[in-house]
């Protein structure tokens, strides 16, 4: 006898990581609010067109739900080199590329190096820097904010902002992540 795969938890999850709720993704299949939270619960089973419709709804592929959560290992430089325009830095992303809930960049950030003089914003909700070794400045406006190793901050990734090492002699390296991953 098989077993039977639940894929509420997995549609929910879909649902809430892209900050929808029922009542949206009801406007956007045609189906009902609460159809589609027994669905969620798995109390009701879908037809192939309403799965389609939802799965649409909320940014997923069908065949997501019936694979098992994807674990991966990324080892030490081993992730995919980015350049987002920053000077001095060699940034690598470390979270698998099938990862869409949050992105993880390592960056190295040779003395001087920069995010550039122009603030700019991420398409994400949060932003989190963890500066590993070295120390970052990040600038907000006419704010700086001086982090040493060890130290974290948290921001808003739609805020304006860029960021520096302004030591003269030492590499910086910095965490960053994006959640969800733009």
């Amino acid at each position: 006898m098989s077993e039977q795969i639940l894929i509420g938890p997995r549609l929910r999850a879909a649902r809430l990581a892209k900050g929808s709720t029922l009542g949206a993704i009801a406007e956007a299949t045609g189906l009902t609010q609460g159809y589609l939270s027994k669905l969620e619960r798995d109390q009701v089973s879908p037809s192939v067109a309403s799965l389609v419709a939802i799965c649409a709804a909320v940014g997923l592929r069908v065949g997501d739900l019936f694979e098992p959560p994807p674990s991966a290992v990324v080892r030490a430089g081993e992730g995919a080199r980015i350049n987002f325009g920053a000077t001095g830095a060699r940034e690598f992303v470390i979270t698998p590329g099938y990862q869409n809930q949050i992105e993880v960049i390592q960056s190295f950030i040779e003395p001087g190096g920069s995010g550039g003089e122009a603030q700019y914003s991420l398409d994400c909700d949060i932003e989190f820097a963890f500066v590993l070794k070295g120390a970052l400045e990040i600038l907000m406006g006419n704010e700086v904010f001086a982090l040493d190793e060890g130290d974290a901050m948290t921001l808003r990734g739609r805020e304006p902002h860029t960021w520096r090492n302004a030591s003269a002699t030492a590499e910086c390296e910095v965490i960053w992540m994006l959640a969800p991953a733009p």
